[in-house]
This record gives structure tokens, sequence and C-alpha cells, in this order.
């Protein structure tokens, strides 16, 4: 799996229970919310091999973790491995979220975690905390606890998604696919065929509605799985031309031909009434469960987390498998097995941490072969760490479809940050539960997705990150 043509990328601000939130940028606004001064730095530990960041004896390490469909097991797993490396440490995992509501204040009186998932819809933009963190490159420069260097340890281009302006801010643990998921047992037992144009997408909802299911379903938290998958299909459609104008905020990007002929198809499916309705009124995970587990509509589009997330509630049988995103005709600037990939779930350790090394040391325990393999075995998703997950998988269809898909996708891999990056999750989500449920056209869907970015555009107190 090469990930060598990855570009920025926050996508962990599609997913997680999450009521939608704005972003508060940092600054005089929260000052008032903190309490407290900074705290004094942890004394530090002797320097070695095993003890690279030089963390003390006898001191804790505070993190906090993203509760989403990973969960924070994982980090408690690793938390358990460092704890018995160094003796009389704590490490103290505590589960958010609502990242930005709950550690913005944090940031602001100097007294943030040690470590930070920050990832969900109401994840800290990366624009207003940057200064703050730690650059992380001693991390990866650092030997794993099986002795091998860690940066030759992970896939490549594993790390451009938490690079800015050339600091290495953040190491995204997961490796992240994106497509259309479906139960195979499903299709096989119907004689459908994932659908690889929206023109077949929608021959597909014909044949679901006379089996009496949807083509699609959707949650109100989630309402922008579906921005997701416009934006993959519309850059496959259109290439970089759509990306970059996208990712730069720039005037009329959402009215680029190919985000259009995306939408339009859209529209097409929606106002066929091949789109569950109703998905504006419910819970993200009850609307992925009509699709998992009552199989009331054939497809979802969502990242790979999806199966570790609805494990609890898919039917028996299932067969998961994922395909990546349609595209609209048959002279689209990429091929139909362009998949979009990237590394999500974004640590960083801020600088002002009582404990950095300890943030530090905790990263690279997780960074470990022992704890990246409990990863993938556990929540059925790989981390950047290769060559852990086995040809089966691990028992999952879900996992091996993801390792085909990125076969299949060679170099033809790409991505975007600029939802993240920006923290406009919040506004569109309202902009396409509307679309969605079928109470607005395209026109609306584009004028209110394009006065959400001019705003950000517009905005001079919004530290703009030019992608290229």
């Amino acid at each position: 799996m090469n990930i060598q043509n990855v570009t920025m990328d926050r996508r962990n601000v599609l997913r997680g229970a999450i009521a939608a939130a704005v972003l508060i940028p940092l600054g005089s606004t929260l000052a008032s919310c903190a309490t407290g001064g900074p705290t004094a730095p942890a004394p530090g530990g002797a320097v070695s091999a095993k003890n690279p960041f030089g963390l003390a004896a006898d001191s804790t390490v505070d993190s906090v973790i993203f509760d989403g469909g990973y969960g924070v097991d994982y980090v408690e797993f690793a938390a358990k491995i460092l704890e018995k490396n160094h003796d009389g440490v704590t490490a103290k995992v505590a589960s958010s979220t609502q990242i930005a509501q709950e550690l913005q204040p944090r940031f602001v009186g100097g007294n943030p975690p040690d470590l930070i998932d920050n990832s969900g819809a109401q994840s800290i933009g990366f624009n207003t905390i940057l200064e703050q963190l730690e650059d992380l490159t001693d991390v990866i420069d650092a030997e794993n606890l099986e002795g091998e260097k860690i940066r030759d340890t992970l896939y490549g281009g594993v790390l451009k998604p938490g690079t800015f302006d050339g600091k290495l801010a953040a190491i995204n643990y997961v490796l992240t696919v994106y497509g259309v998921w479906y139960s195979s047992s499903l299709f096989e037992e119907n004689g459908w065929t994932p659908p690889t144009t929206w023109a077949e997408a929608l021959e597909l909802g014909a044949k679901a509605k006379e089996a009496g299911k949807y083509l699609f379903a959707f949650g109100k938290e989630a309402a922008t799985y579906y921005q997701t998958l416009a934006i993959e299909s519309a850059i496959k459609e259109g290439g970089d031309e759509v990306r970059l104008a996208l990712e730069n905020l720039e005037e009329g990007c959402w009215s680029l031909p190919a985000v259009q002929s995306v939408f339009e198809a859209m529209h097409e499916v929606i106002a066929a009434g091949y789109m569950k309705p109703g998905g504006s009124g419910t819970q993200f995970t009850a609307a992925q469960a009509q699709w998992s587990n009552d199989q009331a509509a054939l497809l979802y589009p969502s990242g790979s987390w999806i199966e570790n997330e609805m494990k609890d509630n898919t039917a028996e049988g299932f067969a998961m498998k994922g395909f990546p995103a349609m595209v609209v005709s048959g002279d689209s600037a990429m091929p139909v097995e362009a998949l979009h990939s990237t590394a999500g779930e974004p640590f960083i350790v801020p600088s002002q941490g009582k404990n950095v090394a300890g943030g530090k040391e905790l990263l690279r325990t997780m960074l470990s072969k022992e704890a990246a393999t409990n990863f993938a075995k556990e929540k059925l998703a790989p981390t950047i760490v290769k060559d852990l997950v086995p040809a089966d998988g691990f028992g999952s269809t879900a996992l091996v479809s993801q390792t085909e898909m990125l076969d299949a996708a060679g170099e033809n891999i790409f991505t975007w940050g600029f939802v993240d990056l920006y923290g406009t999750n919040a506004d569109q989500l309202v902009v396409w539960n509307t679309f969605l449920e079928g109470k607005s056209d395209v026109a609306a869907l584009t004028s209110g997705l394009q006065a959400i970015t001019d705003k950000v555009r517009n905005d001079d107190s919004v530290n703009k990150i030019e992608i290229k």
C-alpha cells in the first residue's frame, strides 16, 4: 500500500457521535473561560534508547482521546505498555466527543493535555493552534519498542497530512480508506453489482426500490459524509483543478462543472426517492444501523472506521465490503479505481503540556508493532505502521476490501483537508441535511456551500494555508 500522492487532510471532521458546533478560534474570545495559569513542566528523566524523550520516573501522562468510531481502548492498551516499561509512571487516558469545546480553554489557560487525538466534528482547527504544538520529527526518528527507527516502519506519504508549513505538527495514526460500503452477501444474493458511475447507481436504486429498499441512508450528524462522497467524485471527474480550487477556497469553486455534475447526479437520486427519508431527524449511528442491521438501504459512504463503529449493530453474515466513489462520465480525469485515502486520527503534543516527554513516549508506544497490531486486529483497520495486517484481514471482509482498493488504486490516491483545517463542517451539515432530505435543489446547495467558503476566505482574521 503506497500513499505517496496523499496531500494534507483532516478528514476526522466528518466522523463522530457529535452534535455540530461552530469552531471558535483561539484568542481573547476564550480567555474568560480559562482558569488558572500555565502548569510547570515535569522534570526530565535520563535520556536513553529506551527513554528517548527523557520521561521522568513517577510522573503522570495526561491524554485526551476522541471517543468516536475507534473508541479509546487502543490508547489504553498502549498506556499499559508504557506504565510497564517506565517504573512509577501513570498514563491517564480520558475520552471526549467535544475536543474543541473541552480543550480550547485549556490551550488558552496554558495547561493542555500531554497528548490529544484531535478528531471529530468538533476538532480544533490546526490553523489556530499550530504554533502551540510540538514538532514530532523526533518521535518518528526515535526507535520503536522493537528497536527499529519508527520512520522506517511507516507506509509512504502518511506523514504529509500532519505536516503544516514544513512542521510535523501531528502524527495521524490510522490509515483510512474512504469508499461506499455494502453487504457483499446481499449483493450476491440479488445478483447486484457495485456501481462505478452515478448512472449505474441510479439503475441500482431502481432495483433497490423493487426489492423494497432504498439506495442510500443518512443521519443528521453525518450528513456531510455525502459531501465527502461528492468531493471524491468531483475530484475523480475533474482532477487536481477541482481539489486545489476547493482546498484554496477559490471564488466559485462549488460551481465548477465537475462539482455541479456530481451534485446533479445526487439530486437525481434523491428526486427519484432512492434516499431514505427522515435522515435529518435521525441520529447518525441509528441511520447507519438502518443500513448495516436492517438492510433498508444498500449503500453507505464512509471511512473505513464504519465496520468497527457498527460492529455491534450489523446483520449476521453481512460480509461488508467497499468500493471507490462513483464517477460521472466515461472520460473522467482519474480512473474509476482512483481512491480517497489518507492517514487520519491526528495525534498532537502541545508544547505547554506538563509532561511533553510523556506525551511523546505514549505516542511512540502506540507506534510499536505490539500496539499497532492490537489496533488493526481489534478495530479492523490498519495503522500507519506497515506490514501488520495478515492476508485474511483478521477475518474481516472489509479490511481485505481496503487492501484490494488500495492495490487497485496504485498511485491514484488523493485526499484534501480544507474542511477540518477551517472548521466548516458544522455549517455545512445544515446545508447537506436540507439537500439530502429533498428540501433544496442543486442551486441552493451550491450557494449555501459557497457562502460558507466565501466567509472563511474573506475573513482576514483566519490564517489561510495555501495548498499546491
